[in-house]
């Protein structure tokens, strides 16, 4: 039953994800932003719901769920930004390499390196920020509360640059809107652009699909890792976030394969920026004693150097050459690997943390 869940789950999310994307291309053009923002901010928000519904739940109401509750808002939370980093870019890059032959440019990629740069910078300062305040003595949590503030203005300060960016979207670039035949005024009064309500439409109704899909995803995932026996720390950490990611990975995918490159990398590294800044501040505000690197958070919180060190892998050598090649993004699957051989070590008593 769990298997066929899955299978429905994945199917509402594909859908979900083609209609979104599709959507926030015609919402960008009608309120005139720029491909940055588009993907970087309303893309990356958008498809984020997911897996930041989990942490916020985890921790907000955990009711008697107390410190487990915690562990796995917790564990949700830095794993959103390690998956991105790692198996997204993986994903992306082996969808360049699968749709090599009929794109233009064959594995490179043509996107936009100021955008993506300025996306990068803001995802190492806010990441870096709220890891460095887990570091801190329980003496000086009241500094959370500080950094907390400074990770909202700097996500703030983030969304004005790109929303202030020059529109560069023009409508004979995009699809047919698919919503677009259950607006016949609209189309009687301009057959080309439609009407920014049914643009809406639209782009509610597929992340009600993403969003739907992905709790079905999770719930099923969540079985069947009980019934295998997998504790709940793996299961925020590496599994949870894998099927929450889920939107992200598509939309970056039908993208990629319309030859829209700086749509499909800044839905991912808008979605770090914001995973980076958002939801670190509720467990700053609401969790503090559980953000707080100790022997046993220790593994959990090594998935955020993992997560520095492939962004240091991709997008170092993209700034110095100011070009990006799909099958660069592949370290993302070396270094995701790489944590779940530290994790199921430390799971096994080999390592002396976990």
């Amino acid at each position: 039953m769990d298997l066929l869940v899955l299978a429905i789950a994945f199917v509402v999310i594909l859908l979900g994800a083609e209609l979104f994307t599709n959507g926030i291309e015609w919402f960008g053009r009608k309120l005139e932003l720029a491909e940055g923002a588009v993907g970087s901010v309303l893309a990356a928000v958008g498809t984020a719901l997911p897996e930041t519904m989990i942490p916020i739940i985890a921790i907000l109401f955990a009711g008697e769920g107390g410190d487990t509750a915690e562990a796995v808002g917790i564990g949700a939370i830095l794993g959103a930004p390690f998956m991105l980093s790692t198996l997204a870019m993986f994903v992306t890059g082996a969808g360049v390499i699968a749709w090599r032959r009929r794109r233009a440019t064959g594995t490179r990629m043509v996107v936009d390196t100021v955008v993506l740069v300025h996306d990068i910078r803001y995802f190492v300062i806010a990441y870096g920020l709220a890891i460095s305040a887990a570091f801190l003595p329980p003496e000086l949590s009241w500094v959370k509360i500080v950094v907390a503030v400074l990770l909202v203005g700097i996500y703030a300060w983030y969304v004005k640059g790109h929303f202030e960016a020059d529109a560069e979207v023009d409508a004979d670039d995009l699809a047919p809107l698919r919503f677009r035949r259950l607006d016949q005024p609209g189309r009687r009064t301009n057959p080309a652009v439609p009407r920014l309500r049914i643009v809406s439409v639209q782009v509610i109704a597929a992340l009600a699909c993403i969003v739907g899909g992905a709790f079905l995803f999770v719930g099923a995932v969540d079985n069947l890792a009980s019934v295998l026996g997998v504790n709940e720390i793996l299961l925020a950490l590496v599994i949870a976030p894998i099927a929450t990611e889920l939107p992200e990975k598509f939309n970056s995918l039908i993208w990629v394969r319309q030859g829209k490159d700086t749509l499909a990398m800044g839905n991912i590294t808008g979605a770090m920026v914001f995973q980076s800044a958002i939801p670190t501040v509720v467990a700053l505000l609401f969790a503090a004693d559980s953000w707080q690197v100790t022997e046993d958070s220790l593994i959990a919180f090594m998935s955020a150097g993992i997560a520095f060190l492939a962004v240091a892998a991709v997008f170092l050598p993209m700034w110095h050459r100011a070009r990006l090649d799909g099958r660069s993004l592949l370290v993302g699957g070396v270094l995701y690997l790489l944590y779940l051989g530290l994790v199921a070590l430390a799971m096994a008593g080999v390592l002396p943390f976990g």
